[in-house]
């Protein structure tokens, strides 16, 4: 007869592992990375086949982000009415048959609400992904599950364009959006099958009020002036960076090649640091890394204007994706510790609505100054930028995290 010893110790829970839900946690974030990926480069040129002059062809591709945008708060409402694993499903249908209106029409104008209804998907599914971990996911182990959430939907943003490129080589423009349509299709298949999250029972005699995104503004309105005003910041910087390494090197006139290369790597160096980022945040603190991402890639965009020659170029790339790296899930941890239980969807949705207005805005400034000053200034603006962001961070951030 065992002892009772070894009875309790036989019939302890074992401790939480992100590896045991690694496919179903994971798995559709990594698919739907895929899908986005593949079709983000081949949605210019298909619009130019489609007869549309480069402005507008530009636009097409800005439609996928002006579509999140507009979504963010919508799809706190449909998280909230369906839940997140049938949201997620959604998500990736949504977006399945806007990339199937891209490559089946020959209107541009139906194109276009192709690629806004891609938008709009990466909304939904950002949102009841975010919601569904921040549940899912005992407190201790919070930081490293939505930072790894964020550098698997990174990996897979990385390869999506070398699929579609296989992909297009062999059988010609539209096999991206093919691509793209299984990945998104297999990140819902994916998500149907992950467990459904218990709703939080009421406490005894206590009748909940209901929660409305202006009660969520009014409730909530500290935190979105204070920390969500860095976190605006924090955005506008890390969406700006996309846009400063293929400027400079251009502005350097080093060949394409070169400057494929140079982005290459930082995007590499980007995807290497996600997870002992987040291992730093839940053993450390948000702090740790929130304020050094922050700091590293001001400090990298103020040294950019002043590099000439590909080695101090590689070097300030280099610098700038190691920051914007281990920042992967910052936004999503932070947004995750403030949110109520009862309401976070809506929670969410107006934090992803200011992250997302971060992100359009960021690079609007930099064209901006570009276009009135110079390139360089407007890449040392930016880093500025993140200096006020670190320092709203350092400041606005808890001690401790908010369980």
């Amino acid at each position: 007869m065992p002892s009772p010893s070894a009875a309790s110790t036989s019939s302890s829970p074992s401790p939480f592992s992100l590896w045991r839900i690694a496919v179903p946690a994971f798995g559709p974030s990594l698919l739907f990375g895929l899908g986005e990926g593949a079709i983000l480069p081949i949605v210019p040129l298909t619009a130019r086949d489609l007869g549309a002059s480069v402005p507008i062809a530009a636009l097409m591709v800005a439609l996928i982000g002006i579509g999140s945008l507009l979504s963010n708060i919508p799809a706190s409402l449909i998280t909230m009415r369906w839940g997140e694993r049938w949201a997620i499903v959604a998500a990736g249908v949504w977006s399945g048959l806007g990339m199937l209106i891209c490559v089946r029409t020959s209107h541009l104008g139906l194109f276009a609400a192709g690629c806004f209804m891609v938008g709009m998907s990466q909304a939904v599914y950002n949102l009841a992904r975010q919601s569904y971990m921040t549940e899912a996911v005992p407190f201790a182990y919070r930081a490293r599950a939505l930072s790894t959430l964020g550098g698997v939907m990174r990996i897979g943003m990385f390869g999506g364009p070398f699929l579609a490129a296989a992909a297009v080589h062999a059988f010609g423009l539209a096999a991206a959006y093919w691509v793209g349509i299984a990945a998104v299709l297999g990140a819902a298949a994916i998500g149907a099958r992950i467990p459904d999250l218990e709703v939080p029972p009421a406490a005894p005699g206590q009748v909940q009020a209901r929660t409305t995104i202006l009660s969520t503004l009014r409730d909530h309105r500290r935190v979105f002036l204070t920390l969500g005003l860095g976190v605006l910041l924090v955005s506008a910087v890390r969406a700006s960076r996309q846009a400063v390494i293929p400027l400079w090197a251009d502005h350097l006139a080093l060949a394409p090649s070169t400057a494929s290369l140079v982005y290459g790597l930082a995007g590499g160096v980007d995807m290497l640091v996600f997870y002992p980022a987040g291992k730093v945040m839940d053993q450390k603190g948000r702090r740790w890394v929130a304020v050094p991402s922050m700091l590293v890639m001001g400090l990298a965009m103020l040294l950019m204007p002043l590099t000439s020659g590909v080695a101090a170029f590689l070097i300030a790339s280099l610098a700038i994706g190691f920051g914007n790296g281990i920042g992967s899930g910052m936004i999503m941890t932070l947004g995750a510790d403030h949110s109520p239980r009862h309401g976070r969807a809506q929670f969410l949705g107006v934090w992803r609505l200011m992250s997302d207005i971060g992100s359009s805005s960021g690079p609007a400034l930099l064209s901006f100054l570009a276009a009135s000053l110079s390139l360089g200034a407007g890449i040392a603006v930016t880093g500025l930028v993140a200096f006020a962001a670190a320092g709203a961070l350092a400041y606005w951030i808890p001690q401790r995290p908010v369980s």
